[in-house]
């Protein structure tokens, strides 16, 4: 088919903007609730950010998104994006298969986890959830969830309060449950997760995460 073809094919004009590497990562961040620049850059660490502000520019200058003063608003335009990007959620869980070491990583798992807190699910006051995933590298190993009713802080390094309840496990038990391939109550009958603290919070502590929207979605068999 000819260029002509492709200059009035909506799908390849949508591809044009669409398509470049990290774009869709950047409207799922949006969708999932970021607005401010370093909110972004949290989940997508291995952009640069020379690279992720050109992306977002283009975005505002394809109508996608508002910028309003710091910060990055969807337009009607970018929120019809929406089942898009959960398509491509489950269409990946369904069929993408395990993911690979190099996919693990604990940081965009604890940032996910960190704004899909159940609301009125975690304890009054300020609440401290260690993570301590011993087959990482020692630098990423421990990670510390600071929570109290409405508002949650991922830190990589100690903030200084006093720990609440510990859970440890290896990364990718976690990244199961989160994905819906593992529940919780498995991961701690075969101990390969394990919550330690005072026992109403190692009861409760599952219930504070909403899991990911994808995590229901039926395997395919085999």
């Amino acid at each position: 088919m000819g260029a002509s073809y492709y200059q009035f094919c909506p799908v390849a004009k949508a591809m044009e903007l669409l398509d470049e590497r990290w774009t869709l990562l950047i409207v799922r961040e949006l969708l999932s609730g970021s607005e401010h620049f370093n909110e972004v850059r949290r989940g997508v660490p291995r952009m640069s950010p020379t690279l992720l502000s050109k992306r977002l520019n283009q975005l505002v200058r394809a109508g996608v998104l508002d910028k309003k003063d710091d910060r990055y608003v969807l337009t009607s335009a970018g929120e019809e994006l929406r089942p898009v990007v959960e398509a491509l959620a489950v269409w990946g869980v369904r069929w993408i298969g395990e993911l690979g070491d190099q996919d693990l990583d604990p940081k965009l798992l604890l940032w996910d986890m960190c704004r899909n807190i159940a609301p009125g699910a975690v304890p009054d006051g300020r609440t401290v959830i260690l993570f301590d995933f011993p087959d990482v590298a020692p630098r990423t190993r421990h990670w510390w969830l600071v929570t109290t009713p409405g508002t949650a802080d991922l830190c990589d390094m100690d903030p200084g309060h006093e720990v609440s309840v510990t859970v440890t496990t290896g990364l990718r038990h976690l990244i199961g449950i989160w994905r819906g391939d593992l529940t919780w109550d498995t991961a701690l009958r075969t101990d390969v997760l394990r919550i330690q603290g005072p026992e109403p919070l190692r009861r409760t502590l599952p219930t504070w995460f909403a899991l990911a929207p994808y995590a229901t979605v039926p395997r395919p068999a085999g």
